[in-house]
């Protein structure tokens, strides 16, 4: 079985660089899962997550949770408010299944934007949670 958070970020990713109106702001290249501040801008950085087990003896249902960061070179936040908007808009299409987990639920849960100490970047974060049941065989 695969970890649900790791799961739920392949079908994250999958998802924004198959939208076009997420590739039109940030190419597909750009979407990245690592640490730090990123050396391209702009960018979506697939973040921090965490999958707390569900109810159940069986123990296969969970609930995901992962941050999304959005960075751009901009003194403002209009660049990466409207990256926002593009997610909002890929994540309206429900997930069915995603590496073996049904997707009960998957939703982006809060935007929060803030202005880089250094003055040059905009860092915008999407949290997203996940209702997730394992597809058992």
């Amino acid at each position: 079985m695969m970890e649900p958070s790791l799961a739920l970020q392949k079908a994250v990713r999958a998802r924004l660089i198959g939208t076009p109106a997420v590739t039109a702001l940030v190419p597909a290249a750009n979407v990245l899962d690592k640490n730090s501040r990123p050396e391209v801008f702009p960018s979506i950085i697939i973040g921090e997550a965490q999958t707390v087990p569900g109810d159940g003896l069986a123990r296969t249902r969970y609930t995901v949770f992962a941050d999304l960061h959005l960075w751009q070179t901009e003194p403002g936040l209009a660049f990466v408010k409207g990256v926002a908007g593009a997610l909002w808009g890929a994540f309206r299409t429900p997930f069915y299944t995603i590496d073996g987990h049904h997707v009960a639920d998957l939703h982006i849960t809060s935007s929060r934007f803030i202005r880089d100490p250094d003055g040059l970047h905009s860092h915008g974060i999407i949290s997203v949670e996940a209702q997730l049941a394992e597809i058992m065989p």
